[in-house]
Parts: structure tokens; C-alpha cells; sequence
């Protein structure tokens, strides 16, 4: 990680001095509860990470855009007056996704130099991907508006839909909208209470007393893209599609009452894809009681909470396996643990346990010895203060 000070003298060495360099940061994310279920327009509830994506950037006088970053020894050259052959780019296709967006959207691209500083281990589940988003979302319609000489805030739930819609259209994954509504509206000590069909959202408090969030990256390298994450949408929509015989006007699972699935779910013929959707319409109604155990200061039935969402997520939605139910499982044996799940879509990626603070560094050592003893290969850990989200650096 470079201090902003090492960050520009290090894009000085690579563009040259001169001109004005400015900085842009924003967040990855740990989703505490709620996975599964931004997709399926219901209730999550994220916060955003000290781990980031910073820019800096320079502007130029031409249509052309020139990225690197400091952990990849390649630059990318991106023509903005055709943004159509940068698709299967190894890195920068979600940067050009979002400048696609972006000029979709009516904003004027202004050529620069970027160099990306990223603190978030990619592939883990912390949304390395959206910090990229927003960040270079950010940047871009902050120059735009300069351009149009518009003198206000950019705003930024509309960085976060650039960025999902950058993810659909331009990337091809059908993610949905939490891991940019997170990355562009975190807020300081703070989890955002998000309802994802309509993008109401209500900022929690975290109020610690004593406890700590830490986050274990089983370092397994997967790829949404070609994970099961599309089939797991598709295996929702056929649920919804089933339960619409008895429930015509719903949208989607989490539409529905835990009362009204248990009383119906009949209705859907395959044992898989009910199982899927118990998931979602639980998991759904877990965030609540989540929302309303944090007012009340009840971290032991938060705790609780998390580890029937992870145990859902492993026995009914299917997408832990043996690396990050390893994690779990041999974390909840630590005293002072009183929730451990997993985080992000699953297959590899991260957890987040809630732990009394002392018994942390335990957990890094004992899980550690363990997960290596079992996988072949270390975990990492990471505590993690809750940060604010999208932001140009002044």
C-alpha cells in the first residue's frame, strides 16, 4: 500500500511531472449479512472497507486515456472515441465499461493519465472490482461535470448504478447493485441498511463496544464470471416464476414472508431450486432481525445470526465449499468468537467474523495453522476499520 505522497511521485515517474495530479479513492466492502439476496431485490447490509482503490490522475489535451497499475507491469491505451474492442482486456475492461456507461449516460470523457493504487486482494469477495468502478465512476463525471461547468457534488447512488450497468453490459456478469451502492455510499463507522429493488437505505451505526470485524481470505482464486453465480440467478428466477402461480403481482423471492414461502413452497417443482429460494427469502428476513438486535446493542444474537446465514449458505444455497467452510468452522471453535460467515458470492473469497477484540489475534493464529494444515496453503487476515465510501482526496 503507498502513501498518496509515494503514489504521486511514482506517476510522475511513469507520466511525467507538471500539470495538476488528483487523487480519487473508494472502498472495497465486507457484506456483514444479506448474501444472495441484492439480486433478488431484497435487504443487505454492507460496510465499506479502509482497503480501497486509489487514482491519480492527470487530465490531457487528447481523446486518449492511458491506465496502469502499480502491482501490473502493463499500461493500457484506450481510444475514447471507440470504447468497443477493450472487452477482453486481462485488466482495464472495467475501466472502459465504465466510461461506456458514462457516455451513455451524457457525460463528456476527458482524456487523462491514471495510475490505480489497489489495496484489496482481488478475487476475495471484497469487491475489488466495484472499488475499481466507483473510483474511476467518480473521476471521470467529476471532470465531466468541470467540462459542462456544473459546480456540485457528483452524484454518487448514480456512480454505483454506472458501475452495476458497466458489470452487466460491458463485463457480462449480472451482478447486483450492493458492492457499488456500498463502495460509492459508505460512511465512517457506519453499515448501510440497503433495501435493493428500490434502493431505500438507512445508515447503522456500529457501535463495537469491545468487538472487532475480522476478515480471512482463503486465498482460492475464483472468477464470478465463470463461477455458478449466473446459474443461482437463473434457479431464483425459476422459483419466482412458480410461486407467481399462487403470488401473481410478485417481483421476486424476497417478496414473500417466511410464512407465506413455508405455507407455499410446494409450488416449485425441483427440490434444488426450492432450496435456493428458502435461502433467499430466510436470508432476507435474518437482515432485519440483524437491523433490529444491532439497535438494541445485542451483539450475541447478531453473532448468531451471521452463522445461520453461513450455515444457509452452505447447506441450501451451495456456494461455500472447503476453504471457506474450513475457515468457519475452525473460527467458531475460538472463545470470544460469537459469528463467523462467509462474505461475497462464495467459492473461495473471504469470511467475517464478529469477535470480542482480544480474542483476534488467536483466531489469525490458531485458524491460520489450521486452514494450512487442511487446504495445503496459508489464509490471510485482515482487521478492517469502516471507512467512507467514494471521495476525491483533497
Amino acid at each position: 500500500m503507498m502513501t498518496n505522497n509515494e503514489l504521486i511521485r511514482t506517476f510522475c515517474e511513469l507520466y511525467g511531472e507538471g500539470g495538476e495530479i488528483r487523487l480519487f479513492h473508494s472502498p472495497g466492502r465486507v457484506n456483514l449479512i444479506g448474501e444472495h439476496t441484492d439480486y433478488n431485490g431484497g435487504y443487505v447490509f454492507p460496510a465499506a472497507l479502509s482497503m480501497g482503490t486509489t487514482i491519480a490522475l492527470r487530465k490531457r489535451t487528447d481523446k486518449i486515456v492511458r491506465m496502469k497499475a502499480t502491482d501490473l507491469p502493463d499500461m493500457v491505451t484506450v481510444d475514447l472515441e471507440d470504447l468497443s474492442g477493450y472487452k477482453d482486456l486481462f485488466w482495464g475492461n472495467y475501466q472502459v465499461g465504465i466510461m461506456d456507461e458514462l457516455q451513455k449516460d451524457g457525460h463528456i470523457l476527458v482524456g487523462c493519465d491514471m495510475l490505480y493504487d489497489d489495496t484489496i486482494p482481488h478475487g476475495g469477495g471484497l469487491s475489488s472490482s466495484a472499488a475499481i468502478e466507483v473510483a474511476t465512476a467518480l473521476a471521470f463525471a467529476t471532470l465531466s461535470n468541470e467540462e459542462k461547468g456544473i459546480n456540485e457534488p457528483v452524484n454518487m447512488v448514480d456512480m454505483a448504478l454506472i458501475g452495476q450497468r458497466a458489470e452487466n453490459h460491458y463485463i457480462g456478469v449480472n451482478c447486483g447493485i450492493m458492492d457499488q451502492f456500498a463502495s460509492a455510499m459508505g460512511k465512517q463507522n457506519h453499515a448501510i441498511f440497503l433495501q435493493c429493488s428500490t434502493l431505500d437505505y438507512d445508515l447503522i451505526p456500529l457501535q463495537m463496544n469491545g468487538y472487532s470485524l475480522l476478515v480471512a481470505n482463503t486465498n482460492k482464486k475464483r472468477g464470478l464470471a465463470d463461477s455458478k453465480y449466473n446459474e443461482r440467478r437463473a434457479e431464483c428466477e425459476e422459483a419466482v416464476k412458480e410461486l407467481q402461480s399462487v403470488f401473481p403481482d410478485m417481483q421476486n423471492l424476497t417478496d414473500i414472508s417466511v410464512e407465506d414461502f413455508e405455507a407455499n413452497k410446494q409450488v416449485i417443482k425441483s427440490e434444488v431450486v426450492c432450496r435456493r429460494a428458502k435461502h433467499v427469502v430466510y436470508e432476507n428476513a435474518r437482515v432485519l432481525q440483524s437491523i433490529a438486535a444491532l439497535k438494541a446493542g445485542d451483539m450475541e444474537t447478531f453473532g448468531a445470526l451471521m452463522n445461520a446465514s453461513h450455515d444457509s449458505l452452505r447447506d441450501d444455497y451451495e456456494v461455500t465449499g472447503i476453504e471457506l467452510d474450513t475457515l468457519v468452522a475452525e473460527t467458531r471453535k475460538i472463545d470470544g468468537v460469537i459469528g463467523s460467515r462467509m462474505t461475497g458470492a462464495g467459492f473461495g473469497g473471504c469470511t467475517v467474523t464478529l469477535a470480542k477484540t482480544e480474542a483476534c489475534q488467536s483466531i489469525i493464529d490458531a485458524v491460520g495453522k489450521a486452514y494450512k494444515e487442511k487446504i495445503g496453503y496459508e489464509a490471510s487476515f485482515y482487521l478492517s476499520s469502516i471507512e467512507d465510501g467514494g471521495h476525491e482526496i483533497k
